[in-house]
């Protein structure tokens, strides 16, 4: 590799309640990244790679003004902050599931807004304020939106009249009493670069193996291998069971008569299908994990 800036490529990854799914992520991805925990200049097992742990608030806009060539952040971000990027593609994780983040507009259950239209004249608290506006806007609703540091839940009504926050499940909102009234808008993660990046040759190649490794490590996340031996006389019927991205892999055994079997599957297919094979006939049943499944 030469010594030149042209061959390391500054990714920015999300601190706060993306960075262990985010690290995990890259880590079914092939790559480990240490220190990320006390430092937000990690090291990598990749000598092309420099690391920077930033708010996801923040990468969509650092990634657009050149400090980074690119980044992991929420779409919600990159609207948030009016960020002109390059979409590498979507990576459907989140903090807690596999859910979307959801910004969602909500206000305490006796109270008797009812929809965006009751929002004139009001105070709304929400950290994402651009996202905000551009919906009241969208609606010809005219209210007042302050900026909130946090713990937004806890404002209403005695602060203001409604939040837009994000949630996953909604637990903590039903748990301090609070209803939704509207979704404002549903966000992943995205991998993003610099549009000057992309249209470099070295980095672009970078960039789109890295987005291979991590879709792929995506993908295998709740899926699993199969193997399994099984005689000729089960064959068709085990065959007609088996679900694949493909045709399951059949090979021949030495032992006349008998038939080495792999396949993938999720998880819940492979608890439900076990029990299936193995009255079946079939033996020698092993289940794998798989770090990446590449489509």
């Amino acid at each position: 590799m030469a010594d030149t800036p042209d061959n390391f490529l500054k990714i920015g990854l999300p601190k706060g309640s993306l960075f262990e799914p985010t690290l995990k992520l890259f880590e079914k991805a092939g790559y480990h990244i240490h220190g990320a925990d006390r430092s937000y200049r990690p090291t990598i097992d990749d000598s092309e790679l420099l690391v920077r742990i930033i708010r996801a608030q923040e990468i969509g806009r650092y990634v657009d003004h050149g400090f980074l060539d690119c980044g992991i952040t929420g779409m919600d971000w990159i609207a948030e902050n009016g960020a002109d990027v390059h979409v590498v593609c979507d990576l459907k994780y989140s903090r807690a599931t596999s859910n979307p983040t959801r910004w969602v507009l909500v206000v305490p259950n006796d109270s008797p807004i009812q929809s965006v239209h009751d929002l004139q004249g009001k105070r709304i608290a929400a950290e994402a304020i651009g996202i905000v506006e551009k919906y009241l806007a969208k609606h010809g609703v005219t209210a007042e939106v302050e900026f909130s540091w946090g713990a937004t839940e806890v404002k209403v009504p005695e602060l203001v009249d409604a939040i837009v926050d994000i949630t996953e499940t909604g637990s903590s909102l039903r748990a301090n009493n609070l209803r939704i009234v509207d979704v404002l808008m549903e966000s992943y993660p995205q991998f993003i670069a610099k549009k000057e990046s992309w249209e470099d040759p070295w980095k672009r190649a970078k960039i789109e193996r890295l987005a291979v490794l991590l879709k792929g490590a995506l993908t295998a996340r709740d899926m699993v291998g199969l193997k399994l031996n099984l005689h000729d006389e089960a064959l068709e019927e085990v065959l007609n069971l088996l679900p694949s991205l493909r045709k399951p892999t059949l090979s021949r055994l030495a032992q006349d008569g008998w038939n080495a079997l792999e396949v993938v599957l999720t998880e819940l297919q492979a608890r439900e299908l076990i029990p299936q094979l193995k009255e079946l006939g079939a033996e020698g049943i092993i289940e794998y994990p798989l770090n990446k499944v590449i489509e």
